[in-house]
């Protein structure tokens, strides 16, 4: 990968970071700041943020402003990458049980959701996805989407293939995600907007199936299709897809060896703080503090 675009992801990870007591107001000044960068620096860094958006930063806490704001980021790329194929795309914040990302093409609509992981985390099963929950969300537009990373996805066998296939739910990573912006990049929008509503065509032509390799083949096919003459750009993404893992584990492994380190220096006394801490105990024994019977039984006589 570019130099800038390792330079850019440790500024996003840092940025993301700084928090205010509102996360409505974080979000809005992150997605005015990511359209910004990418007025100013082009298609290019927008290539930057889908190779590494789908790895969560370790040192975000789990279930913290910091990760949730991240989920916020993640939709945001996938919005911007829309709209760089021509659709008319925009970040829906109303409700929790709905769609992150609603488009329109001319000829088609869709809603997309943009997943996340830790590259720590083992433990993934088929409600991490959403592929039901996407094609209830559809809301009566012609296509769903669901854009993860390619690496944290099924390699072999699993259920959300099956499911995607039979509710027509379109899991996409962000690699075909970045080749259809290249696309855009160097034959215009309308080359990348019909090519985007291909792919999207043939979830519903596929076999049911828990085969990863029968859907995977379908899509890629689908996608080099897509492209035509221009497939050259799907073999820049599969080498960008690798060396993009490899800058993340290098700043995941750099935080946890370093984390490690931390740990293995304290004292007994700020050992077992630290535990505390990471317990949640305090903060547990102060809302349990703060419980009051209140007047709700009270009546006047």
């Amino acid at each position: 990968m570019r130099d800038e675009a390792i330079t850019r992801r440790a500024y996003w990870v840092a940025e993301l970071a700084k928090l205010s007591d509102s996360f409505g107001d974080d979000s809005t000044r992150m997605i005015k700041e990511i359209r910004a960068e990418l007025k100013r620096d082009g298609g290019e860094a927008l290539l930057d943020h889908l190779r590494v958006c789908g790895a969560v930063p370790e040192q975000y806490d789990h279930d913290s402003s910091e990760e949730k704001l991240y989920s916020k980021y993640t939709d945001a790329v996938v919005s911007e990458s829309l709209a760089a194929m021509g659709l008319r795309s925009a970040i829906i914040n109303t409700r929790a049980d709905a769609a992150d990302v609603q488009a329109r093409a001319g000829h088609y609509s869709l809603v997309a959701d943009a997943k996340a992981f830790r590259l720590s985390r083992t433990a993934k099963n088929q409600k991490d996805f959403k592929v039901q929950a996407m094609d209830g969300w559809r809301n009566g537009l012609d296509y769903a989407v669901l854009v993860c990373p390619i690496y944290q996805l099924p390699t072999r066998k699993s259920q959300i293939y099956q499911q995607a296939i039979a509710r027509n739910v379109c899991i996409l990573s962000y690699s075909h995600l970045a080749a259809l912006v290249a696309l855009a990049l160097r034959k215009g929008q309308k080359a990348a907007k019909n090519g985007l509503g291909n792919v999207l065509k043939t979830v519903s032509l596929l076999n049911p199936s828990k085969s990863a390799i029968d859907y995977w083949t379908g899509i890629n096919r689908s996608l080099v299709e897509s492209l035509g003459k221009d497939h050259d750009l799907w073999a820049i993404e599969k080498i960008a897809s690798i060396e993009a893992l490899h800058v993340v584990k290098n700043e995941s492994l750099k935080y946890l060896r370093a984390e490690r380190n931390r740990l293995l220096g304290l004292s007994h006394q700020q050992a077992l703080d630290e535990l505390i801490r990471l317990a949640g105990l305090d903060s547990r024994i102060s809302t349990v503090e703060r419980a009051e019977h209140g007047e709700l039984l009270e009546v006047d006589l």
